[in-house]
């Protein structure tokens, strides 16, 4: 169980840390501590869903289909080398200091109506948790502990960035936070990537 499940986390973990608009929006939440709790729970829960669709239909595809697995093996390879090739440049390029300053609280709903239109209309959301996860799931004897990994790793870091922004404020106003940490991202793409293709 645990050779499926920690790669699950893993990879789930990894593909979450990179910076974007609903991250950026999680740790804003944090700093300022407004609807922290309902913010995290709503990131977790989405990524729960969507994550678990993907595991389940893949998988079930990938054991009918014969030349499915290999062509989600290879397409997942090249989506992480150009996913690592994108945080690599980001790296390259530099960083900008997260904002996290000015505005007025918005109430709650407005809040989660905004998070949501953050997670749900990010065509990047459905690459990475539907079709990545799920395709690459496909590659471990057992599938639910992969996705039960996955969703644990999205539950673990919303409310560990939500709750644990404050401690960040000083780490994340500094640009170069932000180029070490795609560094690292693009850099684990990679490894994946290598991986699977030599499976």
């Amino acid at each position: 169980m645990l050779t499926s499940f920690l790669p699950g986390f893993a990879l789930s973990l990894t593909l979450i840390l990179a910076i974007g608009a609903q991250n950026a929006f999680v740790l804003r939440q944090g700093l300022r501590r407004a609807h922290v709790f309902w913010v995290c729970l709503t990131c977790a829960l989405s990524d729960a869903v969507l994550i678990t669709g993907g595991v389940a239909g893949f998988g079930g595809l990938a054991a009918r289909l014969q030349w499915f697995e290999p062509l989600m093996r290879y397409g997942g390879a090249g989506f992480l080398i150009w996913y690592g090739a994108r945080n690599a440049l980001s790296a390259w390029r530099g960083g900008a200091a997260l904002s996290v300053e000015g505005g007025a609280w918005a109430s709650l709903r407005n809040t989660l109506l905004t998070l949501l239109a953050l997670t749900w209309l990010n065509p990047h959301v459905y690459l990475d948790t539907v079709i990545l996860l799920g395709s690459i799931s496909a590659q471990y004897p057992d599938r639910v502990a992969f996705g039960v990994g996955a969703v644990l790793a999205s539950f673990c870091f919303f409310f560990s960035l939500g709750y644990g922004a404050r401690l960040l404020r000083p780490l994340f106003a500094n640009p170069r936070s932000w180029q070490v940490l795609d560094a690292i991202i693009a850099l684990t793409m990679w490894a994946i990537a290598a991986k699977l293709l030599l499976m």
